[in-house]
């Protein structure tokens, strides 16, 4: 679909949300060069309403909504997607009408049961940059010593690998449950960090299939710094860059930090200590409608994206010459 087919409240929603964007600083995708990951959690993302105007009933996600989604993804290289429904009607739009043939899709299985809320995990990703390694699987966890069976995640969390310009990086997106007290959220946040480490960092993290680990998603976690869930979040090692920590993740007047990107230090790095941030359209599109309105339209959360190098010459290169690697050419300071 091209942009001279959006009416003008979509028209008008684009503009200001480019706006947004570039108040975000995502970096250009410099070929080669660098790597932008993102995650967002778009609410309820699954049937559609597949007009351009607005629904009385539901599902209250339209083609206008598509098309801020689409703005958003295209940012990126590869974006999880958190709180994908049984219904992809709505992804698969975005994919086949929005994004177009650049991109793809790939997307796990519901997660059986109640607590799963009929949830996939999905990530969509520009072929001209990725392409998948062939890694992907869901998070089960194992028995225990004596073979019993242990409590398994409300939304099973799920790993893919890819490759960018011959480095290769896993995703693992996850979504952990909400519950009604904070205290509910722990023990999931801390068997999936203790189990990142000791089963896919400690044991196969030196194998290519899972070097370079990108543990990412909605946690649910409220606060950053010394609040609990965060600490267990971090304690096994994961590096959450210093620009994502008091950036808040939804739209809620109140701060709230649910979403994450963090991996282990020793893989890929920061092109620079404030390659990331988060993309805050609220206010920004479906202004006619309330805040509240318009999650249903877009979504409650807010993307997060970092910046990864991916060009191991040229960090090599300006660490010889001591310049920022983040500069377009570090052979610029060397005289002709």
């Amino acid at each position: 679909m091209e942009y001279a087919d959006y009416p003008p409240t979509a028209v008008a929603d684009v503009a200001r949300l480019r706006r947004r964007i570039e108040q975000a600083n995502i970096p250009q995708k410099l070929v080669d060069r660098n790597l932008i990951v993102g995650t967002w959690n778009i609410r309820g993302f699954g049937d559609l309403y597949e007009a351009w105007d607005e629904n009385d009933d539901s599902p209250k996600r339209n083609l206008r909504g598509l098309a801020c989604i689409a703005e958003i993804v295209r940012c990126f290289d590869v974006i999880a997607i958190q709180e994908v429904k049984r219904d992809t009607t709505g992804i698969r739009r975005l994919l086949d009408d929005f994004l177009g043939p650049d991109w793809d899709l790939v997307i796990s299985d519901v997660t059986a049961g109640s607590k799963g809320n009929s949830e996939r995990l999905a990530y969509i990703y520009d072929k001209r940059r990725v392409q998948p390694s062939g890694l992907a699987g869901e998070i089960v966890l194992p028995p225990t010593a004596t073979g019993d069976p242990v409590e398994q995640f409300d939304r099973t969390p799920y790993i893919v690998g890819f490759r960018a310009a011959g480095e290769n990086f896993a995703l693992l997106s996850a979504h952990i449950r909400y519950g009604e007290d904070a205290a509910d959220r722990l023990p999931e946040i801390q068997t999936m960090a203790e189990y990142i480490a000791a089963e896919i960092r400690d044991r196969v993290g030196a194998s290519t299939e899972a070097n370079n680990l990108i543990v990412l998603g909605d946690f649910n976690i409220d606060e950053r710094g010394e609040n609990q869930l965060f600490q267990a979040f971090v304690a096994t090692g994961l590096f959450v860059p210093p620009a994502l920590l008091n950036q808040k993740t939804t739209y809620s007047s109140t701060p709230k930090f649910y979403d994450q990107i963090a991996w282990f230090m020793g893989g890929l790095d920061l092109l620079s200590s404030n390659a990331a941030g988060v993309i805050d359209f609220a206010g920004a599109v479906f202004q006619e409608l309330t805040p509240r309105q318009m999650t249903y339209r877009v979504s409650d959360h807010f993307p997060l994206w970092v910046e990864f190098i991916i060009d191991r010459s040229t960090e090599q290169m300006a660490a010889t010459l001591g310049v920022d690697p983040a500069m377009p050419d570090p052979l610029s300071v060397v005289p002709d």
